[in-house]
């Protein structure tokens, strides 16, 4: 089963024949119910990361939960479609982008089910080469950028987003993380696929990001980057091929897997 983790714009994916499920995890209740349904002959569960009203900010996101019920139900690669600021004038707001790489700036969120233990997690690469090869073959789509995750609720200062500018950065976000290293522990592929919204504070002259701002780039390019992610789901082999997001082989796990 594939798995797409995303807004409330995504609800539209499924046709009539969608069903609603509710999990429950031994870390809490997902951020919703889970809607399956069925996309381009492949059986695929939606989760709205922020919550069907929008009701969690990002640090408040129960990841952990979130990422174990669609595990348990199945679900081994999942798309992750986001909204991100840009830190360049290059990634102007409307691009799509899937990022092949990922810096942590957030603090205090539950980021592994490790909790007992000594597993060591390889997370070099944090996404999935074979959905990346997916999403990057589609047109109009920018090929890889490092995107920094800060904890949130709150926007970046200039200097903030200046400086991580001048580190190479490229895209801004506030929920890409612990989602990645999360699936990588329940060896799931998982791939970021992001939507630049607004140019970050430091790199735009004006007033600086403003949520309405976000909220309505967003609203604006819905659709077309909905249908991006459905041509993306067409595409992925009916099959999973990757071990790239199996780290985890020969090593006595201090959890079962669900």
């Amino acid at each position: 089963m594939l798995g797409v983790i995303g807004g409330s714009g995504f609800y539209s994916l499924f046709g009539d024949n969608a069903r609603r499920l509710e999990c429950d995890t031994p870390y809490g209740r997902p951020s919703s119910e889970i809607t399956v349904g069925t996309v381009g002959g492949h059986e695929v569960a939606f989760l709205p990361r922020h919550g069907e009203q929008h009701e969690f900010s990002a640090h408040t996101v129960p990841y952990r939960a979130n990422m174990w019920a669609l595990r348990a139900l199945g679900v081994r690669r999942i798309l992750a479609p986001c909204a991100v600021g840009s830190l360049t004038p290059e990634l102007p707001p409307g691009t799509v982008v899937v990022p092949d790489q990922l810096v942590d700036r957030t603090r205090a969120r539950a980021d592994t089910y490790f909790d007992d233990g000594g597993v060591h997690v390889e997370f070099a690469d944090p996404y999935c080469p074979t959905l990346r090869a997916v999403m990057t073959s589609l047109p109009d789509i920018v090929d890889g950028s490092t995107m920094v995750v800060i904890q949130g609720p709150r926007f970046s200062t200039r200097a903030e987003s200046q400086w991580f500018a001048s580190a190479g950065f490229r895209l801004i976000n506030m929920t890409g993380y612990p989602e990645a290293v999360l699936a990588r522990e329940l060896e799931i592929c998982y791939a970021a696929v992001a939507l630049v919204t607004d140019l970050d504070a430091g790199i735009d002259v004006g007033s600086g990001v403003r949520t309405v701002d976000v909220f309505a780039e967003f609203k604006r390019n819905i659709e077309p980057f909905k249908k991006l992610v459905l041509q993306g789901i067409e595409q992925i082999d009916e099959r999973r091929s990757c071990t790239h997001c199996l780290p985890h082989e020969g090593v006595q796990l201090p959890f079962e897997l669900p």
